[in-house]
């Protein structure tokens, strides 16, 4: 009885230890179709305005290069949030990059 038990392990171990080496052999990445955005990944980096007495939080779009800002407007009952329109930073950069040359 306790040989067919280390048997059953050892062969456990071997199929997990195959399993392990041969992943990549039978699974397929993810891709995604020709043509089709990828999505974006963001940064969000909270922060305060001078003068203001909100606090902001600064997303950043990682891979289409946008910048935009969203504050919590706490006045009355009903606190609202206000977005700030987005700014092109590789237009942004571009520019500047022109003006150094």
């Amino acid at each position: 009885m306790r040989s067919k038990t280390v048997l059953a392990l050892v062969v456990l171990n071997v199929a997990l230890l195959a399993s392990l080496c041969f992943r990549n052999t039978f699974t397929h990445s993810a891709q995604a179709a020709p043509g089709v955005a990828k999505p974006s990944e963001y940064l969000m980096i909270s922060g305060d305005i001078n003068g203001g007495n909100a606090g902001v939080i600064f997303v950043l779009d990682t891979r289409n290069g946008w910048l935009s800002a969203r504050s919590l407007n706490g006045q009355g009952n009903k606190p609202r949030l206000a977005d700030l329109k987005a700014i092109d930073l590789n237009r942004v950069f571009s520019g500047a990059a022109a003006a150094a040359r």
